[in-house]
């Protein structure tokens, strides 16, 4: 636990928290098992519901004053002690294991960014990375349509920031160094066509498979095969399922060159761009995931919490939420609540 932790920690299992103070926001005493039961259930469910759920299961009338000021204060508290461990897991710090030693266990890494609507702002882009390990499930096969054991993250774990790539890069990897990706053998970060994401992957994890979400990827497929034939819908139909498969088995230049033969620059440079991060059928083989599904679950997720009918937030007050929303939903709640 962090030095200048402890004494918030100790305070608050007296029943207060100096942060109280510092906020301004004054309350009557709660048992420390009450405050957290508060905050993780003000993560979970609106507060309107967690007063709710507090009052029926819990036997005990909270007002829904008292449960915003609880996550108030101890989703800064958390929020603090991860923006200090960002510090000690700097790039620079961290120690790689010697050549041949690096661990076998297979981490994938998404990302990709939702809006929330922040009060006196308007709507605001939140990025949120995904952290995971790469397990088995049942999926849909992208071509046969059939349901087959396929890569998808387990064990996942957030970072999620309302600010920008610089501030969202260092929230990431302290995510990452926990979850020991330095130190894997075998990453890979699958994500959209965005930009800042690569930017930011080149940064942080260069030795990572790069792979565009293949959903995202038919997307684009499909709005070129538009372009191609924009008065003749079965050609383009025809055109997209053939494409598809070579887009699957990574035969990039079949999709571009009759694009770039008609001049479709627009619609052929997302494919020339990304053409690396568009080998799916080997990437599939290495058993690497080869959908973003991961991240943009995790994204509806906080959104599910942040934007509900009505909500408008604060800055604060939504960054807040977010350290205890992530936690509740990677579950690990308790342990941050703990050394925070």
């Amino acid at each position: 636990m962090c030095d200048d932790a402890t004494t918030a920690v100790k305070s608050v299992a007296e029943g207060f928290s100096p942060l109280d103070r510092q906020l301004g926001l004054t309350e009557s005493v709660y048992s420390p098992g009450m405050m957290k039961d508060m905050v993780w259930l003000g993560g979970l469910v609106p507060y309107d519901q967690t007063v709710q759920v507090l009052e029926r299961i819990g036997h005990r009338s909270v007002p829904r004053t008292s449960v915003w000021r609880k996550n108030q204060v101890h989703g800064e508290r958390m929020k603090i002690f991860l923006e200090k461990e960002q510090e000690h897991v700097k790039p620079e710090r961290v120690i790689l294991p010697p050549p041949g030693q690096d661990h076998k266990r297979a981490i994938g890494i998404s990302m990709d960014g939702g809006m929330v609507n922040i009060r006196g702002e308007g709507w605001k882009e939140i990025k949120v990375g995904a952290v995971f390990d790469v397990g088995q499930g049942e999926e849909e096969d992208p071509i046969t349509g059939e349901w087959v054991t396929q890569a998808i993250g387990v064990n996942v774990e957030y970072a999620a920031v309302l600010g920008s790539v610089q501030d969202f890069g260092p929230a990431l990897w302290r995510v990452a160094v926990e979850r020991e990706v330095p130190q894997a053998a075998r990453t890979s970060v699958t994500a959209d066509g965005a930009g800042w994401i690569w930017n930011l992957t080149a940064d942080y994890f260069p030795d990572s498979e790069q792979i565009v979400d293949w959903y995202h990827a038919c997307q684009h497929l499909a709005q070129a095969s538009t372009a191609l034939y924009p008065e003749e819908e079965k050609k383009s139909e025809r055109w997209f399922k053939e494409q598809k498969n070579n887009l699957f088995q990574g035969n990039i230049h079949a999709i571009t060159d009759p694009l770039d033969q008609r001049d479709l620059k627009d619609q052929s440079r997302y494919f020339h761009t990304h053409k690396r991060r568009m080998r799916y059928q080997e990437f599939r083989e290495e058993g690497y995931p080869i959908g973003s599904g991961t991240v943009e679950s995790g994204i509806k997720r906080f959104k599910g919490r942040l934007t509900g009918a009505g909500m408008r937030w604060s800055r604060q007050g939504a960054e807040r939420m977010m350290v205890v929303r992530g936690a509740v939903m990677a579950d690990n709640f308790d342990v941050l609540w703990d050394v925070a």
